[in-house]
């Protein structure tokens, strides 16, 4: 089956896996966002706890999807991975770092014997629910910016000191922050986590007044992301992008790039206007009519808008980890995956795929199927 695929279509293959990995990690970000209105949400707290338990019951299938996503980035795409990870390892690391927190904080939060105190963990349920979507936003912005890398793949040969990768800043990836594009992807994730989270809660808690105070928050974070949105759009759609000569490998800078590549892949566009579309909605039922079903509209709409925007970044010559350092260290899917027999073992693995989802689907359902109430918590050992 996958042997007879070629190279280049197993790359694409995987290049697809892992954007709808991110995708759905993007969506689950809805985690962290809720974390940031603990306090805004609650008037005590019985209604704080009502809110940690909701989100605490799905906090490690975001934090399992990060750990997929970058395994998945590594065996496919190891270049990247190595020049990525290895590079701007500041970012990386923050962000790993503030889930290590997130972990701590539920599993310690309501221990009579935790000598930080509960307040203590709220604020590095905060702290993660801040620091993990603007980062992650400005990592994957530079997937339409670039970042200041150099690869030699012959420097492997050198026994002395064989290292392919190079990045050539000493802030190692913080640099990106200072990008408006990246920033503006950032804070648009951040919003869109709040908003979905406010989404959530609609849909999960049985609190009347909770209820309305998220849809009230959903309001209030939908302006900040539709405008940092819609600027991230505006400037990929007009900026020079990063394109790759099919028969000479050679990149270089063409202009209106990532429109272009909406253009020639109508498919793509259509998935993404289709994915802007769902989210708009969700957004709508949910700060209007406070209906349950926003989140599921916005949710969707999230996995197709984000898949679309990384198939646009990797896909149509396009290559989608840059070096604005040396255009010819850019990466592609072609020079930075895993060999075809990789590949091909991989794919077959794959097939697994959605049986998992098919399981998170099960257990999400089953774990949804009566709302969280105060009979919920009390008395609970197991409560976050």
């Amino acid at each position: 089956m996958f042997e007879n695929l070629s190279y280049l279509v197993l790359q694409q293959y995987w290049w697809i896996i892992v954007s709808l990995l991110a995708s759905l990690l993007v969506l689950l970000m809805f985690v962290q966002g809720g974390q940031t209105l603990f306090s805004q949400l609650s008037k005590n707290e019985t209604e704080k706890s009502l809110l940690v338990n909701s989100i605490g019951r799905k906090w490690d299938i975001t934090f399992t999807t990060l750990v997929t996503f970058g395994g998945a980035f590594f065996a496919s795409f190891p270049l990247f991975y190595s020049t990525s990870f290895g590079g701007a390892y500041w970012v990386w690391t923050i962000i790993l770092f503030s889930f290590i927190i997130q972990a701590v904080s539920y599993e310690y939060r309501t221990k009579s014997q935790n000598f930080l105190g509960r307040k203590t963990y709220d604020t590095f349920l905060f702290i993660n629910g801040v620091v993990a979507p603007i980062l992650i936003g400005i990592a994957v912005g530079t997937f339409f910016t670039g970042s200041e890398f150099s690869v030699d793949k012959l420097n492997i040969t050198n026994v002395g000191d064989p290292v392919i990768s190079r990045w050539q800043t000493a802030a190692h990836g913080l640099e990106a922050a200072l990008n408006i594009t990246n920033l503006s992807l950032g804070l648009a994730i951040f919003f869109l986590s709040r908003l979905s989270a406010g989404l959530y809660f609609i849909n999960n808690i049985d609190n009347e007044a909770i209820v309305k105070r998220a849809s009230k928050q959903v309001k209030i974070c939908a302006i900040p992301f539709l405008v940092f949105f819609l600027l991230f759009v505006a400037l990929i759609l007009t900026k020079e992008g990063f394109a790759v000569n099919p028969d000479t490998s050679e990149v270089f800078m063409e202009k209106f790039k990532y429109l272009h590549n909406f253009i020639e892949m109508p498919v793509v566009l259509i998935m993404f206007l289709i994915g802007v579309a769902g989210v708009l909605y969700g957004i709508f039922t949910g700060a209007f009519k406070s209906s349950g079903k926003g989140i599921w509209f916005s949710g969707i709409g999230t996995v197709l808008t984000v898949l679309a925007l990384l198939i646009s970044a990797g896909f149509n010559n396009t290559a989608f980890y840059p070096s604005t350092y040396d255009l010819q260290s850019s990466l592609t899917i072609q020079n930075a995956s895993s060999s075809e027999y990789t590949l091909t073992v991989m794919s077959y693995v794959s097939l697994l795929v959605p049986f998992v989802i098919a399981y998170i689907w099960y257990t999400w359902k089953s774990m949804n199927k009566k709302k969280v109430s105060e009979d919920d918590i009390t008395g609970d050992d197991m409560a976050y």
